[in-house]
Formats: C-alpha cells, sequence, structure tokens
C-alpha cells in the first residue's frame, strides 16, 4: 500500500507562541499551528486574532466540514445559525457542518479564537482568502 498522507507516520509539532503559518487580513490573523499534511489530513488547528471593533469572515457554512471554537483573549461575537452570542473568555463552541456561522469582535479590545477544523485542509485556502480580503476590504456597516 502507498504511503499518502492519512497513512504517513505522523510527528510531533511544537511551537512556541506566535510560531506556524501566518495569514495576516484586515482586521484579523490567522496562524495556522498544525494543518493537513502534520495531522493526516484529520484536522487543522489555527489561532485567529481580531482586532478591536472589527468583522470577521461574513456568514458562511462548510458543507462537509465541523468547526471548534474556543475564545482565548477577550470577548469574540459569533453568529451560530441565525442568532449571535458574546463569548468571553474560556467560552467553547461546536458548529457542525452546515452551519452558518461568523464572528467579529465587537468590543474595544482585541480577541482571540482557537479553531479546529475538522476534517484538515482549510489552510489550502488561506492565500485565496487573504487575497479575497485585499481585493474586498470588510464591510464595517454590517
Amino acid at each position: 500500500m502507498p504511503t499518502t498522507a492519512a497513512t504517513a507516520p505522523l510527528k510531533p509539532v511544537v511551537l512556541r507562541p506566535g510560531e506556524g503559518r501566518s495569514y495576516a487580513m484586515p482586521a484579523m490573523r490567522a496562524v495556522f499551528k498544525a494543518d493537513g499534511a502534520e495531522t493526516g489530513n484529520r484536522y487543522s488547528v489555527s489561532e485567529w486574532r481580531i482586532e478591536p471593533n472589527s468583522l470577521g469572515p461574513g456568514a458562511h457554512s462548510h458543507a462537509a466540514n465541523d468547526e471548534i471554537f474556543y475564545v482565548v483573549e477577550g470577548t469574540v461575537s459569533l453568529l451560530v445559525g441565525d442568532g449571535w452570542v458574546d463569548a468571553p473568555r474560556g467560552s467553547f463552541f461546536f458548529i457542525p457542518a452546515g452551519t452558518t456561522h461568523d464572528f467579529a469582535n465587537r468590543s474595544d479590545k482585541p480577541a482571540g479564537l482557537f479553531n479546529v477544523f475538522v476534517p484538515g485542509g482549510f489552510e489550502t485556502n488561506m492565500p485565496a482568502i487573504v487575497a479575497w480580503f485585499e481585493e474586498n476590504p470588510p464591510d464595517t456597516t454590517r
């Protein structure tokens, strides 16, 4: 049987604070800590920093991927289905595939999210997402 990303032996990943593959967008930054190649495409792990009084990516859903969000800093507003929840540090969210979601920072202080995307591979979208945000700056009136 040939070795693939899903069958190759996995290696430990050790990163210090701030380390990882960083993607800067207007008002937010994603740092991928472990991606599909490192996890056998089982999941991707990232940390998102959101500037004060700023919007996230916009309401969206993923047809075949679940997401987990954990608030690590500040208060994050999360859209889950059709309702917003203001989530302080320590809040946990499981977003099943097909569920509309979004996030924003409506506070005057920075906020942060820890994210797990299941199965992995989301990071392959990041260059296109960064380019899209460069061409379409966030609408601050949403």
